[in-house]
């Protein structure tokens, strides 16, 4: 599971963590009186983990705890817990918290938030457990074993983070069109329509710094269907995501990406509107979405692509693993020398290298909205090391 699968997006507390955005689910009936104790015994099933998050609050609040700072990522995860169907504190085990660490794991793979800021928030969400464990909600703590931690990503400095170098994002972009041009030429063994797709990722990463869950499909969520044609406005030069926000968000393209789509669209020719950028070539996967259509199931051996267009089924787009497996192998074939942990150039670290250009060059606020960050402040913590070293220059400059 993707942790936006179940949230929408965990950041960095640091980074104005008062506007998270989380979905927020609506209880049914009126909540308690906030300053109100709310007693296990008031309900046959006891407390729900909205209500003890609530208590929880008030009384970090009244204790001097940051609450502001705790807030949005309990409420996330009493958020996940609904979502998990585990509506009462007293249902909550190792497990559930074991599947909640691994979901903030997922983040920290897509580079959203530091390992350490992973650990900082599991460690919000076992102070919680333990309230409730006094609060006699609670036997023992399920946060509190080495089964619930098993996922947590290492806890290592945010500035280890990957970004992409201007010479590798150059060499990942003319291998691309490289080997867009072995493929038409038949010297390789992929199609010309899967080369355009890989070289259509990896332009809209290095020029638009789209997160992976706003490119590709998501298993464990089912909004997150992949970009589909009806997302791209190529006329006005804009295509729409799903952002972290989990709201339709717009996103200008530059002329290198309007170029890359327009190319796209020509080779691919979608029947419909729905129809992915990026179509999965999972063969299975397209007999199941017929089938799951048209209540029949192709014959095997079918031209199953035909098919999919004849009947206006659109296949399924590829999945966030299946983006990263394609920069893996465009990585690796383009020869590209990687620093660090990292064996290929990962998604998010085209995102942090766009920001980090924009921002270098002293254009902070377009970097803002390049990133579709909610503030300026957001942008200015995202790259502190570089306003560090700016100002570092200044005080020499001033000193000379």
């Amino acid at each position: 599971m993707a942790l936006e699968a179940k949230t929408g997006g965990i950041r960095d507390n640091h980074i104005h963590f008062a506007k998270c955005q989380f979905d927020q689910v609506d209880l049914p009936g009126s909540a308690p009186s906030p300053t109100a104790k709310i007693m296990p015994g008031e309900n046959p099933r006891g407390t729900t983990v909205h209500e003890a998050v609530e208590r929880y609050l008030e009384k970090k609040l009244e204790s001097g705890g940051s609450r502001s700072t705790m807030k949005p990522v309990l409420e996330s995860f009493a958020t996940f817990c609904t979502r998990e169907d585990v509506e009462y504190v007293g249902d909550l085990n190792s497990n559930d918290c074991r599947e909640f660490g691994l979901e903030l794991r997922e983040h920290y793979i897509d580079g959203e938030i530091a390992g350490s800021t992973a650990n900082t928030y599991f460690a919000y969400v076992r102070a919680f457990l333990s309230f409730c464990v006094r609060d006699e909600q609670l036997d023992t703590n399920p946060a509190a074993t080495e089964s619930a931690e098993e996922f947590l990503p290492e806890d290592r400095p945010s500035r280890e983070t990957q970004f992409w170098e201007p010479t590798q994002r150059e060499r990942l972009l003319e291998y691309a069109d490289e080997r867009v041009r072995m493929a038409r030429e038949e010297t390789i063994d992929v199609t010309v329509e899967r080369a355009y797709r890989d070289r259509t990722i990896v332009v809209l990463l290095a020029e638009l710094g789209l997160r992976g869950a706003e490119m590709f499909r998501d298993t464990t969520d089912d909004e997150r269907e992949g970009l589909r044609w009806a997302d791209v406005d190529l006329e006005r030069g804009r295509l729409e995501v799903l952002g972290k926000s989990r709201d339709r968000e717009p996103v200008g393209l530059t002329k290198a990406a309007r170029n890359a789509l327009e190319r796209l669209e020509r080779v691919q020719d979608p029947p419909i509107d729905d129809w992915p950028l990026f179509p999965t070539g999972h063969a299975a996967s397209k007999y199941a979405a017929v089938e799951e259509a048209t209540g029949e199931r192709p014959e095997s051996g079918s031209d199953i692509d035909a098919i999919c267009r004849e009947a206006g089924v659109s296949p399924p787009s590829i999945t966030k693993e299946a983006g990263r497996q394609i920069l893996k192998q465009l990585t690796n074939e383009a020869g590209i020398e990687l620093e660090g942990d990292a064996d290929y150039l990962q998604p998010h670290g085209a995102r942090r290298a766009l920001g980090a250009e924009l921002y270098e060059k002293g254009h902070s606020e377009l970097a803002q909205k390049a990133l579709r960050h909610a503030s300026i402040e957001t942008t200015h913590e995202a790259y502190s090391d570089i306003q560090a070293e700016d100002v570092a220059k200044t005080m020499d400059n001033i000193r000379e």
